[in-house]
């Protein structure tokens, strides 16, 4: 490393940060750094002892910097998210995973510990291949079946399948909700749209302008999609079997009703990591 080189690096984060900051990104300067090692494909510690070799690419930097500022998700830039202990490719033909999603995993873990008590699963609307993909790297002996209405996002969700090792026990199929199945399964995930569609302008920058509105438009009140799947699931569980659902927040009442219109009983309401009701467990 030659004199100054580290501080030349240290400058170009410090300059980004309040780039990114003066447009409304959070933690500006742990966005900046990120950025910076995706330019790189090094750990900023590398960076900053090869200096010669940042100030030849600043411009990549830069563009990756303009991108988020503009408000593109760190994930599409990256292309990559990691949820549950999977490594997820995404694209904005994907929902971006999210933390408050591995609730579903979790309340399927706490209910069904014995990982040989699951041996197939359904995931509508799988998007990314998250849910899936999760509860069949916990239960070995599981095949499972992913369902979304976009042959490119289905596709996207079977290259997830591949890259984690689990395109043997995976199949994924372009259909609706209520599209027939003519199978049962023990277990049933779910994260539909659920945000009303008159809310959907109030999100963050990086969500509505960015994430595919398909996965987040819930219809009038948020619940279109409960509508649809609850109703089949008399159909598609397994005696024993369990639904789980993803809703939004203040939804569990709602969601709740649906379900016992149908015929179903709750099972849990489960709470996320901040305290949110975030999914509900259904049963026959």
């Amino acid at each position: 490393m030659t004199p100054g080189d580290d501080s030349r690096a240290a400058a170009l984060i410090s300059r980004a940060s309040v780039y990114l900051d003066e447009r409304g990104i959070e933690q500006g300067r742990r966005e900046a750094r990120l950025l910076f090692e995706l330019a790189y494909g090094k750990e900023v510690s590398w960076q900053l002892a090869h200096g010669d070799e940042i100030m030849a690419e600043t411009g990549l930097f830069a563009g990756f910097v303009r991108r988020r500022g503009a408000g593109e998700p760190m994930a599409y830039l990256s292309g990559k998210k990691g949820f549950w202990t999977l490594d997820l490719d995404v694209t904005p033909d994907t929902l971006i995973p999210r933390g408050d999603t591995e609730t579903l995993v979790e309340a399927l873990l706490r209910h069904r510990p014995d990982r040989r008590s699951v041996s197939s699963v359904l995931d509508l609307g799988t998007g990314s291949g998250c849910l899936l993909l999760a509860a069949l790297s916990e239960y070995p002996q599981a095949f499972g079946v992913g369902v979304d209405r976009a042959e490119r996002t289905a596709r996207q969700a079977r290259k997830n399948a591949v890259l984690n090792g689990l395109a043997s026990r995976a199949d994924f199929v372009v259909a609706d909700w209520g599209d027939p199945l003519n199978a049962c399964f023990d277990v049933v995930l779910s994260n539909p749209p659920y945000i009303p569609k008159d809310d959907l302008p109030g999100l963050m920058k990086d969500v509505v302008a960015y994430e595919p509105g398909a996965a987040l438009d819930g219809g009038d009140d948020g619940l279109d999609a409960y509508r649809q799947i609850i109703p089949t699931l008399s159909d598609l569980l397994a005696p024993q079997g369990l639904a789980i659902l993803e809703f939004g927040i203040g939804q569990e009442k709602e969601v709740a009703a649906i379900a016992g219109q149908s015929g179903l009983s709750v099972v849990e309401c489960c709470k996320d990591l901040a305290g949110i009701i975030r999914a509900i467990v259904l049963s026959l």
